[in-house]
């Protein structure tokens, strides 16, 4: 009911239209509240206990990683924490210290490794020397599905913004490609990319990835070489979906 309607009811029932009407809105006023009090309360609902999320440590996402195999059968290594975290590390300095162009693609450019912080995680690689390739997956758990969720959304939105930028780092200037590509995993977010890189000498490197997440548990999917293309992406998928199903 709109506030005007609301007045005027109440213009009526207080007298506006003379002393009867004030009887009858007193009389009113009396009958309703003895029929209100009268009138059993329904008993209040129960609060239902939120339903605890599940999170995971390291050590069981490496566990995870232990079962894959790439696209030829071959296992997955898993990475030692030590080289996750340094890895980690670089990703972040080159945030701070190398200049993006356009400045919106920084994180883009540093943050395809799909692992955000306050995490835990797990990587794997796989090096196919025939096709001169490197696969790596890793596995994410976080406290929240938002932060995954969020995370994922954000780096499918930088895709389509982010087509081409560039990296100076080092006294090297990088020109980079983005091609988002449509990728659907077993997940309720999926985002897939291949990014191409060129160096000053016109040495080329492109990096497919998949990634996906499905409520505390996400995964990425990358595949790097110089002749990687959106052909490998259902391999990538199928890695990608493998660590989901543990969830």
């Amino acid at each position: 009911m709109s506030a005007g309607i609301l007045l005027s009811a109440a213009l009526a029932l207080t007298g506006c239209a003379g002393g009867a009407a004030t009887g009858n809105a007193a009389s009113v006023w009396a009958s309703t509240k003895a029929a209100t009090d009268s009138t059993p309360k329904p008993a209040a609902t129960p609060t239902p206990t939120p339903t605890p999320v599940k999170t995971y440590t390291n050590k069981q996402l490496a566990a995870i990683i232990t079962e894959l195999e790439d696209a030829n059968g071959q296992p997955m290594t898993v990475m030692p924490a030590a080289q996750i975290d340094q890895g980690l590390v670089k990703a972040k300095e080159l945030r701070q210290n190398a200049v993006v162009t356009p400045a919106a693609c920084a994180d883009l450019a540093a943050n395809n490794n799909g692992i955000p912080e306050g995490t835990t995680y797990a990587a794997g690689e796989s090096i196919s020397m025939k096709e001169e390739t490197l696969t790596v997956v890793s596995a994410v758990g976080a406290k929240s599905p938002a932060l995954l969720a969020g995370n994922t959304t954000k780096m499918a939105g930088m895709y389509s913004k982010c087509s081409n930028f560039t990296v100076q780092a080092g006294g090297m200037t990088l020109k980079a490609h983005v091609q988002p590509l449509a990728v659907t995993t077993s997940g309720d977010h999926s985002a897939g990319v291949l990014i191409t890189q060129t160096t000053p000498t016109g040495d080329k490197v492109t990096t497919l990835v998949v990634s996906g997440s499905k409520s505390t548990l996400g995964a990425s999917a990358i595949k790097m070489g110089a002749a990687v293309t959106p052909g490998s992406a259902p391999e990538l998928v199928k890695l990608v979906d493998a660590v989901l199903a543990k969830g």
